[in-house]
């Protein structure tokens, strides 16, 4: 079972660096259950979108913003990444947003170097006080195209971004200039790893020029405190349902039926998704 959420112990790292990484923080049975449950999930394949990298890749990707209680829904509200989100943002929280980011073997693109504030503080979000947890679901490795993060780069603020290709990029000249005086990591990941980040931090991948894939979901949160003071295309506030950890093994004891599956990806309930979908390049900006 899930190893429970950080202790305040991270709470320096984090702040200074703007991440950190929780080893093993899935079992190898949950990230099984996982891994096989997306893979065969015909309705996250059909609801995938592609978004080039302006380098001659795509990344395909699945959104979404409420987070069910499917097995991805369990992930979300578990206890150990909620808790966690909630220690790292000082309060409560609630679930921005979560995505499965297909990066598949020969063929998965590259991300641009970006921050995720800079796509939502157009959200009508004031201030950057939400978190990800980056969950590996396969092995992440240079060769495959791991997470790449500029460390402490989320004590700059907000950078101006422009669009590459169908992705939304940090300005490179200051990308450039921040490289010389930060600390580049590659963050490599086992399956069941998770990586936190804050939503200024600059991060990056390459290419998957391998024969493995790099699949992994990401849950995103924003600090209740912290609700946006506009209506977009994201939800405001809308308080979390936590599970405890056990939740993930029994969620993934069942199959999913459909009338579970269209609740939570239908794109015609999901204006992020019909954005992605659309490529509106002001939803991203």
């Amino acid at each position: 079972m899930a190893t429970g959420p950080l202790g305040e112990d991270v709470l320096n790292d984090y702040e200074r660096n703007g991440f950190v990484v929780a080893r093993g923080m899935f079992s190898t049975e949950e990230i099984d259950l996982l891994r096989r449950a997306s893979r065969e999930d015909r309705q996250l394949d059909q609801h995938a979108f592609g978004k080039g990298d302006g380098e001659g890749g795509t990344v395909r990707l699945s959104l979404w913003n409420h987070p069910g209680d499917t097995i991805y829904g369990m992930f979300a509200r578990c206890e150990t990444i909620v808790n966690s989100a909630e220690m790292l943002l000082d309060g409560e929280v609630y679930h921005y947003h979560s995505k499965m980011i297909m990066k598949d073997a020969r063929v998965g693109g590259a991300w641009a170097w970006h921050q995720d504030y800079g796509y939502w503080y157009q959200n009508g979000v004031l201030f950057p006080d939400l978190t990800s947890a980056f969950i590996a679901v396969d092995p992440a490795t240079r060769e495959n195209g791991c997470m790449q993060v500029l460390s402490g780069s989320h004590h700059m603020g907000r950078i101006d971004h422009v669009l590459t290709g169908d992705q939304a990029g940090a300005d490179l000249e200051r990308v450039h200039e921040a490289e010389k005086r930060l600390d580049l990591v590659y963050v490599d990941m086992q399956p069941g790893d998770v990586l936190f980040f804050h939503a200024n931090l600059l991060h990056r991948s390459d290419q998957n020029r391998s024969e493995n894939p790099r699949w992994a979901m990401i849950c995103c949160y924003n600090a209740a405190r912290n609700n946006p003071y506009k209506e977009a295309h994201h939800p405001r506030y809308t308080p979390l349902s936590k599970v405890p950890d056990s939740a993930i093994l029994d969620a993934g004891m069942r199959r999913f039926s459909e009338a579970d599956s269209e609740s939570w990806l239908d794109e015609s309930k999901d204006e992020s998704a019909l954005r992605l979908a659309t490529l509106d390049a002001n939803a991203v900006q």
